[in-house]
């Protein structure tokens, strides 16, 4: 017996030593980078490529709505919309009036957000998290430090960092009307002055710079080329701020975006189309760039609404709350947050909210528009993954966005049981 017991504990004791010590993960999200624009050899990201050299890299499928927070939520929930509650870019509450919804951001994370978050994770296990312009996660209470997308002088974070020197309060009056390269490098100055001063187990880190040009001038343009190459740059510095601080010997970085980018021309003003049919006080639609959500007063008008939809350019599809769980989103009889139709729109096409004009117009100038459906390659987000634990494989194939919470969980050691991704293959034999 005591045989036995001594096996049974150096069995034990060899399965601890095989577990790879807890490392430290940076999670950095380049808003609105396409996977697609990872095959251009001419692209001026020469510290993305050096990471995906020395490791693995992949083009993610997103989940539906594929708009920046919800897929943002779901790289840290590994669930889809209709589990984690995210829908548009806040939350979307019934006005009780007429437009009938509005999108709430200024709303606190334990109230927006429904499903357990790795962030939630790893603080139970008593490591420190980190945010910077991380969305969905006002005022939570398992980050450690915050660098809000909405700064202020009286944070904690942002009063230690001018008290050091790291920016300075003048850099803060103002801050989210400043132009959107500005914020980026300001919340670049506090990533690395998380990395350097705190040394987080996680950092959450987001940057918009790339989005907001994709909007403006459309994918496969210079502006967003440039933009790519700035944000390169702001990746090489929080890169060089973890060898700085003595941690890149156990540090994994994770580079993702959000969703990927589409270039239309021509604007469809749906809600013109409906005043025009004499339904503009019983339907409303919501854009969302490539998809759009229409509330009903009642049911007993689908029919109609259908049809009226349907024959407007650009439509691509009318869909109903019946396949509404195939695209992992929620019937409105579960979450009120949707509406009792979707639509869709064509390539060359994107839904707007203008009340006036015709009703299929000519953009100003070719822009870019996401909130496609997932089933688009083009709204294919990034994976990149390198440093601790990541052997140098290259391209993956079958990466979702729903992995990533998980693989984050794995490098953390801690545990994520909501989540419904895999592990991605990041490591030697796996």
């Amino acid at each position: 017996m005591i045989r036995i017991l001594c096996s049974l504990s150096l069995m034990a004791a060899m399965a601890v030593q095989a577990q790879p010590p807890r490392g430290k993960v940076v999670v950095i999200s380049l808003d609105g980078f396409p996977a697609y624009a990872l095959d251009d050899p001419k692209l001026p990201i020469p510290t993305l490529r050096r990471l995906m050299s020395n490791g693995v890299y992949a083009g993610m499928t997103a989940v539906n709505p594929t708009v920046t927070w919800p897929n943002h939520t779901t790289l840290v929930t590994g669930v889809t919309a209709d589990q984690h509650g995210l829908l548009a870019n806040g939350t979307i509450t019934r006005t009780g009036g007429w437009p009938p919804v509005k999108v709430e951001p200024r709303i606190d994370k334990s109230k927006m957000v429904r499903a357990a978050t790795v962030y939630d994770a790893a603080h139970a296990a008593d490591l420190t998290t980190a945010q910077v312009d991380w969305v969905a996660i006002e005022n939570a209470s398992t980050i450690t430090w915050a660098f809000r997308e909405w700064p202020s002088a009286d944070g904690p974070l942002e009063k230690e960092m001018v008290a050091k020197g790291a920016i300075t309060s003048a850099d803060l009056d103002g801050f989210t009307k400043a132009n959107i390269v500005f914020r980026d490098q300001i919340w670049t100055r506090a990533g690395e002055y998380l990395i350097r001063n705190h040394k987080p187990d996680l950092l959450l880190f987001h940057l918009l710079t790339l989005d907001s040009e994709h909007h403006s001038y459309g994918p496969n343009t210079l502006a967003g080329r440039t933009a790519m190459a700035f944000l390169d740059s702001c990746v090489e510095k929080l890169v060089n701020a973890v060898q700085a601080a003595g941690i890149a010997d156990r540090t994994t970085f994770l580079i993702v975006s959000d969703h990927g980018f589409k270039a239309f021309q021509k604007q469809i003003r749906a809600n013109i189309a409906l005043q025009q049919a004499g339904l503009g006080d019983k339907v409303f639609v919501l854009p969302e760039g490539g998809t759009a959500f229409v509330y009903l007063a009642e049911d007993g008008l689908i029919p109609r609404v259908r049809e009226v939809l349907a024959n407007v350019e650009g439509v691509d599809r009318v869909i109903g709350t019946a396949e509404y769980p195939g695209l992992g989103l929620p019937v409105p009889e579960k979450d009120p947050q949707f509406g009792q139709l979707l639509i869709s729109a064509k390539d060359g096409y994107s839904f707007s909210g203008a009340t006036g004009g015709p009703v299929t117009a000519a953009a100003p100038q070719t822009g870019g528009s996401h909130g496609y459906l997932a089933s688009d390659p083009d709204m294919n987000p990034i994976f990149i993954a390198s440093g601790y634990r990541v052997s140098a494989r290259g391209r993956l194939s079958g990466v979702s966005n729903l992995d990533v919470a998980p693989t984050i969980a794995r490098l953390l050691g801690v545990k994520l049981g909501s989540a419904k991704g895999k592990v991605v293959g990041i490591e030697a034999g796996r």
